[in-house]
């Protein structure tokens, strides 16, 4: 009998793998095929515990497909673009590109330990210039379609990293920047955008993709969809300045006493006067430092200032006052509101506050009449429209459609659709980022670079400033550019691309890496698209998720790719704690590093720790010592594979007396535990395939304990055994099997068959319910027929009890799993 050594064992077959070109992916119609994409990673320098707990369960179900005769592709590649990489140029002095390629380089062989199925042919790297090459062809595709275009707009603004940050990057009560926490400031900057909002409808149909219900959830509300009317007030001291509103209430028009912009309305310097105009600009101050989730909260006291302007209620010709406070955003809807405060909390809170009239215009039919003037809280808007006009008396399920009618044959409002959801900013004044390849002419504006000129290499020669300010813009030369059209001297545009930018496309370039013509070639799309299988952490649910979905939507519809959607089926896991409970991190000092365990455990037990100790989809704080049960299960298995009842020599299969029932049973648990195991695949349930397999050796042990060694059912245990454990741990599954001297590799054998009958029960045990409390249980025959189940659950001692020698009303047998009987 040979040791188990992990370190060993697990080098040897990671290098014949390799060689052998095992896990190449390439078209093959013959089968069918399995395109199975994990979230790449940024390279930051080390493999955490987390990349881990992602990929190693997602490897397994890779190689679980592939056993199931799919022609699997399971790439792998790096996000490599993006802040970290300029911030370390900075602190250490090291080129961003040096530091980048040097962790790669770093993890890529940190990744090839676990022993995962990854085509390392088909490695994509976002920061290679012949990927981002096509990173900046798309943007000039959607330039051209209008789908990318250049404003001025308020944007959050991190002084420290000097660049823009989308609102997903601000984060925490403070408004801090997600990577350095210095809190951020709104500054007006020119910015291109992608128009998101084009497809916002689009991007609420799930229909074809089968995603978690929390991730459509997120996606949804962040989307924002809610129908109503567009109603344009005019302001009173200018009738040709108009204030635009959007009201999911038009029903509720006559009750807008005041009106309330955002402090950030571009009107609202306008229509303050004079007097008021200190005032209004403090309060602008104090509200810009402030984050949309603070002015938003329903607990929070509401404060405003009166601009000492005016507009018109068109329904009615009124004269109300407008007021400019921070619940109101610039980000959602048009920036201004009708406060109609009879029938929104927030509104009334705000009118009893300051004076303002409230006026009730929907009447509850289950109240008493409503009397503004003596409210103490505001009152649903659902019932009967009064106080409204010509629409007085309009029913509640009529009151919605009969004001759109009237504001649209009015003139002064249509029937409109918001969403919460804002067009992609993607400008960064960063360096380290794919360049936007557009060129500004003063006498022909912004152009985009010619295609043959892509791409618009990053310039090597540059050097950082404290400030971080990109260097793309101090550049002497690289900026000086001919205008596409006129030829005369220009200026290229020195912000850079958003880093989703890369990643929403990272899927295509696995398609085809050595492709020059084109973003990825079209006979490798045509296979391999779409994506069957993704998996990685829901926190991109609203970012990430939401640009790859854009993006395949607009490419489609320029005829570059093709279907709904870019990936059909989503799954994401949880996340690993320090043993703490609390998030890793090295200033908390509870980050556990996948080097050091696998030197001392070997990648397997690593690998079937992580799948075994918590539910892939929820996560749970790490334990040292839980990896120890791990390390002995495996030990247990090369034992029982290796070692012999009786010390004989491996794969002797000398028959001994066996009892008939021992191996029945062997046969039963193997086929029983093949069934659960394949169902748990299926469901990406790694841990209960773990404990299941750990549960199937402890029969085995017992089997061979009693002599079933050497016959033909132990060497079908030991055969299934072996295939259903591959998935999970690959290297000694490889290595037990070549010992049993099998062809190799066990990675291209099929999955093994379940074998319904040996996997049956020869008898079952039901619970007996009387008055829907269960009182006993009964071993019927596994075939039993419900008669025979009715009649032996009757003729139960403790059931005839509760009988007390009466008849039952009713014994109902529900499918041989509960027999209820009613007295």
């Amino acid at each position: 009998m040979s040791d188990y050594i992990p370190k060993e064992i697990e080098a040897k077959w990671q290098a014949k793998w390799e060689a052998d070109g095992l896990y190449h992916a390439d078209i093959d119609e013959s089968r069918p095929k399995h395109y199975a994409l994990t979230m790449l990673p940024y390279p930051s320098g080390d493999l955490h515990i987390g990349h881990w707990y992602a990929m190693t369960p997602s490897d397994a179900r890779a190689r679980f497909m592939r056993m199931n005769g799919y022609n699997v592709l399971f790439p792998m590649g790096f996000d490599s673009f993006g802040l970290p990489a300029e911030n370390a140029a900075i602190k250490r002095g090291i080129h961003p590109k040096v530091w980048t390629y040097k962790n790669i380089d770093k993890m890529r062989e940190q990744m090839k330990s676990m022993g995962a199925m990854f085509d390392w042919r088909r490695e994509a790297v976002s920061s290679d210039p012949q990927y981002y090459k096509w990173t900046e062809w798309f943007f000039i595709q959607l330039y051209k379609r209008g789908l990318a275009y250049r404003k001025m707009s308020p944007v959050d603004f991190c002084p420290h990293c000097n660049t823009t940050l989308a609102r997903e990057q601000v984060w925490g009560e403070d408004r801090h920047c997600e990577r350095c926490e210095t809190p951020v400031i709104k500054k007006d900057l020119d910015q291109w955008f992608f128009r998101t909002t084009r497809y916002a409808d689009e991007m609420l149909d799930y229909s074809t993709i089968n995603w978690p219900e929390r991730v459509r959830t997120l996606q949804t509300n962040w989307i924002g969809r809610s129908e109503g009317t567009e109603v344009q007030f005019s302001v009173f001291s200018n009738q040709s300045s108009v204030i635009t509103v959007f009201t999911t209430r038009p029903d509720t028009l006559w009750g807008a006493t005041f009106m309330v912009l955002s402090p950030e309305h571009p009107l609202v310097d306008k229509i303050t006067t004079t007097e008021r105009k200190g005032e209004v600009e403090a309060y602008k101050a104090q509200a810009a430092r402030q984050t949309d989730i603070e002015r938003e909260a329903t607990d929070k006291e509401k404060t405003g200032v009166f601009t000492g302007g005016y507009a018109v209620n068109p329904v009615n010709g009124e004269k109300i006052p407008v007021w400019i406070a921070d619940y109101v955003l610039m980000t959602y809807g048009t920036g201004a509101i009708m406060a109609v405060p009879a029938h929104d909390q927030r509104d009334f809170e705000f009118a009893r506050k300051y004076g303002l009239e409230v006026r009730v215009v929907i009447q509850p039919v289950d109240m008493d009449p409503l009397d503004g003037a003596t409210m103490s809280e505001s009152v649903p808007a659902y019932g009967r429209m009064v106080n409204s006009g010509p629409l007085t008396g309009t029913s509640a399920d009529e009151a919605f459609q009969a004001a759109i009618r009237f504001v649209e044959e009015k003139g002064f409002g249509k029937g409109a659709v918001n969403y919460k959801l804002r067009d992609w900013l993607i400008s960064r004044q960063r360096y380290w980022g794919a360049p936007i390849p557009m060129i500004h002419c003063g006498k022909c504006g912004w152009n985009p670079v010619p295609e043959d000129e892509l791409p618009v290499l990053l310039p090597d020669d540059v050097a950082w400033k404290p400030t971080g300010e990109s260097p793309l813009k101090l550049h002497p030369t690289w900026k000086q550019a001919p205008c596409p059209l006129c030829g005369e001297p220009a200026e290229r545009e020195t912000d850079t691309m958003d880093t989703f930018m890369c990643s929403s496309w990272y899927h295509l370039r696995y398609l085809s890496p050595w492709y020059n013509d084109g973003p990825f070639d079209e006979a490798e799309y045509n296979y391999w698209m779409p994506v069957n299988t993704y998996t990685g952490g829901i926190e991109h649910a609203n970012m990430h998720l939401i640009y790859t979905r854009f993006f395949h939507k607009a490419l489609r519809d320029m005829g570059v790719t093709e279907g709904a959607e870019p990936m059909t089926q989503l799954h994401n896991q949880g996340m690993v704690l320090g043993e703490d409970h609390e998030k890793m991190s090295k200033s908390r000092g509870n980050v556990v590093a996948p080097d050091k365990l696998v030197a001392r455990y070997g990648a397997d037990a690593v690998r079937a720790y992580l799948m075994f100790f918590a539910r892939w989809d929820m996560g749970a704080p790490w334990n040292s010592s839980g990896i120890d049960g791990t390390v002995r299960w495996l030990r247990r298995v090369w034992a029982m594979v290796t070692e012999k009842s009786d010390g004989r020599p491996l794969g002797s299969s000398r028959s001994t007396p066996q009892g008939a029932e021992t191996l029945k049973v062997l046969k039963r648990k193997v086929h029983q535990t093949l069934r659960s195991v394949t169902r748990d695949f299926e469901k990406f349930e790694f841990n209960t395939i773990v404990s299941s397999l750990m549960g199937l050796l402890n029969e085995m042990t017992k089997a061979k304990e009693s002599g079933a060694y050497g016959t033909p059912e132990w060497n079908e245990a030991i055969d299934i055994y072996l295939r259903m454990l591959a998935p999970v741990c690959p290297h000694i599954a490889e290595e037990l099997w070549t010992k049993m001297g099998k062809p190799y590799s066990i990675h291209t054998q099929p999955w093994p068959k379940v074998d319904e009958e040996a996997a049956r029960e020869d008898e079952i045990v039901i619970p007996i319910q009387v008055n829907g409390k269960v009182r006993d249980r009964v071993v019927v025959p596994a075939d039993a027929s419900e008669n025979e189940i009715k009649s032996t659950a009757l003729a139960s001692e403790t059931i005839q009890k509760y009988l007390g020698g009466k008849p039952p009303k009713k014994v109902i047998v529900a499918q041989k799993r509960l027999v209820n009987i009613v007295v």
